[in-house]
């Protein structure tokens, strides 16, 4: 079976994997669109926790169903599906105490591309069909269902871990895929005013059509100091970080209010030491300041309650797609688009035509 995966850190290429086989509670899919992430970039290149040799890539996917355990209830072959990045065990005891993501080991609810094989190859399979599958409702495009699986999910999580109220300002730093989700998600709770923090054109114009109501960038000076001058001295009442290096999360520390702001976390820091904490805008240990570093949230339920909001027109994340494959083999084009992030790209959608 054609899978790319990774070879070594650093090195991806195609490998003859074996094949999946259906168990009770599972599905066997194939892939028809599937997205390179830069969680996927990160993995290859960036370091990180060690992987299985030959580990098939890829956590963003669409598909159909094309065999199901002899336990499965809501499922069958020929359906199209989406298939959520986070898939937790959710036969696990840890889902009892509410531990959704990290129920049997940290991460373990992020298992795609990770700890099991991933969606980048013919076919794939998916332990708890029932729990983790969702069908994609009549009228919804490829594009705006491939988009709800990891990117909406993510930047919602983002927000809604923000503790948002009617009428709060909200900071988010980083406008790639998951901050302009994130800009979303804030303005359906209800801020009254998003200020996005980012720089490239294409993603400027975006965070604008999805709530942004303004735009501050880094070549403009200090970000804190813009936040705080217009904010009127005050700070942000949440901060959500979607993007940026080891400083960005200082920064959000930062430019939180005192005693009810909340810093709400889905980015990713590469490498192992220490993220910065300042001592002074941290209140010497005593700011009130609220802390979260959050997982996206995954699953069945959660997918469905997205695509409906796709589906009624809450939401169009179609936008994000810049770029379009046609083909299994150019996965390894579109990670390579992805590490290299050209000024006109946000995501790029692979899609695939079995014959």
């Amino acid at each position: 079976m054609k899978a790319f995966v990774l070879i070594e850190p650093g090195k991806v290429g195609w490998y003859d994997a074996p094949e999946p086989t259906v168990t009770p509670y599972g599905a066997i899919l194939r892939p028809i669109a599937v997205t390179p992430c830069s969680s996927d970039v990160h993995t290859v290149y960036g370091g990180g926790s060690r992987k299985a040799p030959n580990l098939v890539l890829g956590h963003e996917c669409v598909a159909e169903v094309l065999e199901t355990g002899e336990l499965v209830c809501d499922f069958k072959a020929g359906d199209l599906v989406v298939v959520p990045a986070i898939t937790p065990d959710w036969r696990a005891c840890g889902i009892q105490e509410g531990n959704f993501k990290h129920a049997t080991a940290p991460f373990s609810g992020h298992q795609l591309g990770r700890t099991a094989p991933g969606v980048f190859a013919e076919k794939f399979l998916i332990p708890d069909a029932d729990t983790t599958l969702a069908k994609i409702p009549e009228g919804i495009s490829l594009e705006q269902a491939l988009m709800c699986v990891d990117v909406v999910t993510t930047g919602f999580t983002g927000a809604e871990f923000a503790d948002i109220k009617i009428g709060d300002t909200v900071v988010v730093l980083g406008i790639g895929p998951i901050g302009l989700m994130a800009i979303e998600g804030a303005r359906h709770l209800g801020a009254a005013r998003i200020l996005a923090v980012g720089s490239r054109p294409i993603c400027v114009k975006l965070a604008k059509e999805y709530g942004a109501t303004e735009v501050l960038s880094y070549k403009d000076g200090n970000v804190t100091e813009q936040v705080m001058e217009r904010t009127d001295g005050l700070g942000a009442d949440s901060v959500i970080i979607c993007g940026g290096g080891d400083e960005v999360f200082a920064q959000a520390v930062d430019m939180a209010r005192y005693g009810i702001g909340t810093i709400s976390n889905v980015n990713y820091y590469g490498g192992t030491g220490n993220l910065p904490f300042p001592k002074f805008s941290g209140g010497r240990g005593m700011a009130g300041k609220t802390i979260r570093t959050e997982l996206a949230k995954g699953g069945r339920v959660r997918m469905e309650r997205l695509l409906k909001m796709v589906r009624y027109g809450r939401i169009n994340p179609e936008k994000l797609v810049t770029h379009h494959l046609y083909g299994l083999e150019q996965i390894e084009t579109a990670l390579q688009l992805m590490k290299e992030k050209p000024e006109d790209l946000i995501k790029v959608m692979v899609r695939i035509d079995w014959k």
